[in-house]
């Protein structure tokens, strides 16, 4: 049926083509076509059922691996500060200098005396003691070996009758004399020696103290504060600086107490900072604490994050997700499949060369495919070609 409308002719299209015409200003026909709507070539793949990976989301705070409040070891006046807030160190590197002076004296003191008695025993720095070696003991020895030598000659002639009771008695006590010197001289040894051994460790203490005098780093890492300055006086205990350890660092992480039975120690763990937005960053649990937190029904998971380049900062807050302990099937889809609008999910079923609309509730992402929780089964074929040009009812062919 043709209908002449304002000198336009306008073409309704029904089951088959037809030409519509027209006379315009030209005197020219104006073809126009009608017929059945051309189906939208689409390619179908099945909805597959597989084990999944599933992934707890958690928040949590990044702190660093260690951090240590260092503290001086000996008194002094501070006479250099060669580091400031955030001065990258290596561990020994100095933090706080003291002066030295009054350690070194102390030093050449402790050493001084312990050379003295080491002179008195005969000994080099560090060897062991000899008793028999010590002077005073070899003059006693020898001593007393003379004594038995002429006591034995007196003992002889007293057999004789060539010598008298007084004289032989005399002799005799000479001899035992000479024993008990020697015996005192092994002893007075032996307690010099102990006495050498108090005055080397006053030289290990001294010497101790003179190096601490160098307030150093206790491992490498980030200076976090430095509570000293120059001319300041410091005293045993005095805290100077604070250090941190940056790489790696510790993500502690709340798990809800419905989940608490997922978690395992070496599960890994993905996250995400507010300062680096689009980055994900990687890390393995190693500690779950053995009890929930009383006041939030919470357990507390703690994993371990390199952080080589430094991008990560102790005290950020991270969005992360933990691998569960065990898997389940789920139902998935090619992501291209999925298509969102205003916030709702939807797929296109195929079937009979027509699309079904449904809408769906999308999991957790799997490689390139993605989790149909709800609204698709098995083995069902959604559209993954031209899906923005599908609408609920529509004819589609075969466009692999």
């Amino acid at each position: 049926m043709l209908r002449f409308m304002n000198g336009m002719c306008i073409g309704l299209v029904a089951a088959v083509l037809t030409a519509g015409c027209g006379m315009g200003a030209t005197g020219e026909s104006s073809p126009a076509d009608a017929g059945e709507t051309a189906a939208v070539q689409v390619a179908a793949v099945a909805a597959v059922q597989q084990p999944i990976t599933r992934f707890l989301r958690v928040s949590g705070t990044l702190a660093a691996q260690e951090e240590a409040e260092v503290a001086a070891e000996v008194q002094g006046r501070v006479i250099a500060t060669p580091v400031e807030r955030g001065t990258r160190v290596s561990e020994a590197s100095d933090l706080i200098r003291i002066a030295p002076a009054e350690a070194t004296a102390q030093a050449v003191e402790a050493q001084a005396n312990a050379a003295q008695i080491e002179g008195r025993l005969g000994l080099t720095e560090g060897a062991p003691l000899d008793v028999e070696r010590v002077p005073e003991v070899a003059n006693a020895k020898a001593t007393l070996a003379l004594a038995e030598g002429d006591f034995e000659r007196t003992r002889m002639l007293f057999e004789r009758k060539l010598l008298s009771q007084a004289e032989f008695d005399q002799r005799s006590a000479q001899t035992e004399v000479a024993r008990r010197q020697y015996d005192i001289a092994r002893n007075a040894a032996v307690q010099q020696y102990q006495a050498l051994l108090a005055a080397r460790a006053r030289v290990s203490l001294a010497q101790k103290a003179l190096a601490d005098t160098v307030v150093r780093a206790p491992f490498s890492g980030v200076v976090g504060q430095r509570l000293v300055s120059v001319g300041d006086y410091v005293t045993r205990g005095t805290k100077v600086a604070s250090v941190l350890r940056t790489n790696p660092l510790r993500v502690e992480l709340t798990v809800p107490e419905q989940y608490s039975t997922e978690v395992a120690i070496g599960r890994a763990v993905t996250f995400e900072v507010d300062a680096s937005p689009g980055k994900t960053f990687t890390g393995q649990v190693r500690y779950v604490s053995p009890a929930l937190q009383a006041d939030s029904r919470a357990l507390i998971v703690e994993a371990v994050v390199p952080n080589e380049d430094g991008m990560l900062k102790p005290g950020s807050f991270a969005t992360a997700r933990i691998e569960q302990a065990s898997r389940s099937p789920g139902v998935l889809v090619p992501a291209g499949a999925v298509r969102t609008v205003g916030g709702t999910a939807r797929v296109f079923v195929v079937s009979s060369g027509q699309v079904e609309e449904r809408i769906v509730t999308v999991g957790q992402p799997v490689g390139d495919l993605v989790e149909i929780t709800t609204g698709l089964k098995t083995g069902e074929n959604v559209a993954t070609k031209n899906v923005t040009q599908l609408a609920d009812g529509m004819r589609v062919g075969d466009g692999e």
